[in-house]
């Protein structure tokens, strides 16, 4: 699907704003909002706009910490690391999980209450997992997120 100027920045907003009104957008591009429409809908229907999620404060919730796995497999099959990558997206505290080149092969964010429940799920649900070698854990201290993809802003 190719993309125009107007396109990029209805995109650009969203990643940084994903509750704008259609009528938002409309006045930000300088497009009426019937035109606005048609454009999102051939973006989602394209695949270009995959979903719109809320940010959460993590604090607020309870989660008084955040941690990196780091994790070196055993086997570099595809099926068992789609299989390791599609099981740990199902254990509740996982926020994400790479599959990266390096040392290790993944790297798991997860979010957690405090140490004890970090240890343990580390214990129970990744170092007790067949085809895991090695486990490090590194306690994330803070982090900023640019949701906007750079390629946007030089367009």
């Amino acid at each position: 699907m190719k993309l125009d100027r107007i396109d990029i920045e209805i995109i650009r907003l969203l990643q940084n704003n994903a509750r704008l009104s259609n009528k938002q957008i409309a006045a930000e591009v300088e497009l009426a909002p019937s035109s606005v429409y048609e454009r999102l809908k051939r973006l989602w229907d394209s695949g270009v706009l995959v979903g719109a999620h809320a940010e959460v404060d993590a604090k607020a919730m309870g989660v008084g910490l955040e941690a990196l796995f780091m994790i070196q497999l055993s086997r570099h099959e595809r099926g068992i690391v789609d299989q390791i990558m599609d099981e740990m997206l199902n254990i509740p505290e996982v926020k994400s999980a790479h599959l990266v080149t390096g040392h290790f092969d993944l790297i798991v964010h997860v979010v957690v209450r405090d140490t004890f429940h970090l240890k343990n799920l580390g214990f129970d649900q990744f170092t007790s997992r067949p085809g895991v070698t090695r486990i490090e854990t590194s306690i994330v201290f803070e982090s900023r997120i640019n949701h906007e993809l750079p390629c946007l802003r030089e367009a």
